[in-house]
């Protein structure tokens, strides 16, 4: 995504305007709560999560509370092919991924899980997102414990029974083993970058759509 220029401009309104579109019809959606009790962690708990381009997944959590620090990066593959360049080609293993530290007395991994599945991208997109096409942009949970595994596989299978998309998810549910840093550029790039029309057209809608959803979630 990160290639598109002006002269795509108008191919990127186009979709812009038909991910509106269906932005409108997911905001109608009714997401259920996680069941079971929050999982119970001290301290400082992390996530990885990987929803498509890691520009816009990583603007959405790092509006919530209790996030602390929010990186955008690659996990999936080996350390000798996580780079932005490499990763691109869709054959490294590696997907664009987030890494989210926050404090588990404000936040818990059920809602972070509520909030990506909700709003940060579309879990039925098998190995895309919007105009992101490649294995590198993937839907996956990396999990770090038998808890997150858990806590990943009942909400999936609650949201598939509740039938809350009209097709199955086809998130991965992973082992976590390491998370490699994206270069500099691409870190908070929607905070630094709002008016870039890739950001305009697909990731604001998720952030207004996170407004929406989730206004109590958001810091102050």
């Amino acid at each position: 995504m990160k290639k598109i220029i002006v002269s795509g401009f108008i191919l990127i309104i186009a979709a812009g305007l038909a991910f509106s579109s269906a932005a409108k019809e997911k905001d109608s959606i009714k997401y259920p709560e996680p069941a079971g009790a929050a999982t119970k962690e001290a301290g400082t708990g992390m996530a990885v999560f990987a929803g498509g381009c890691f520009w816009g997944v990583e603007g959405v959590f790092e509006q919530l509370k209790g996030v602390t620090n929010v990186v955008s990066g690659y996990s999936g593959g080996e350390a000798s092919t996580a780079t932005y360049g490499q990763v691109g080609s869709g054959s490294t293993g590696h997907a664009e991924s987030i890494e989210i530290t926050y404090d588990s007395s404000v936040m818990n991994y059920e809602t972070l899980l509520k909030v990506f599945f909700s709003v940060a991208h579309d879990p039925t997109e098998l190995n895309y997102q919007g105009p992101d096409v490649g294995t590198q942009y993937r839907s996956a949970i990396f999990f770090m414990n038998d808890v997150q595994k858990q806590a990943a596989e009942k909400y999936i299978k609650l949201l598939d029974d509740a039938k809350v998309y009209p097709k199955k998810i086809v998130t991965e549910v992973t082992p976590y083993k390491a998370f490699y840093a994206a270069e500099d550029y691409h870190q908070n790039f929607m905070r630094n970058n709002p008016d870039y029309p890739y950001i305009v057209y697909w990731d604001l809608p998720k952030m207004e759509r996170l407004k929406q959803e989730f206004p109590e979630l958001l810091k102050k």
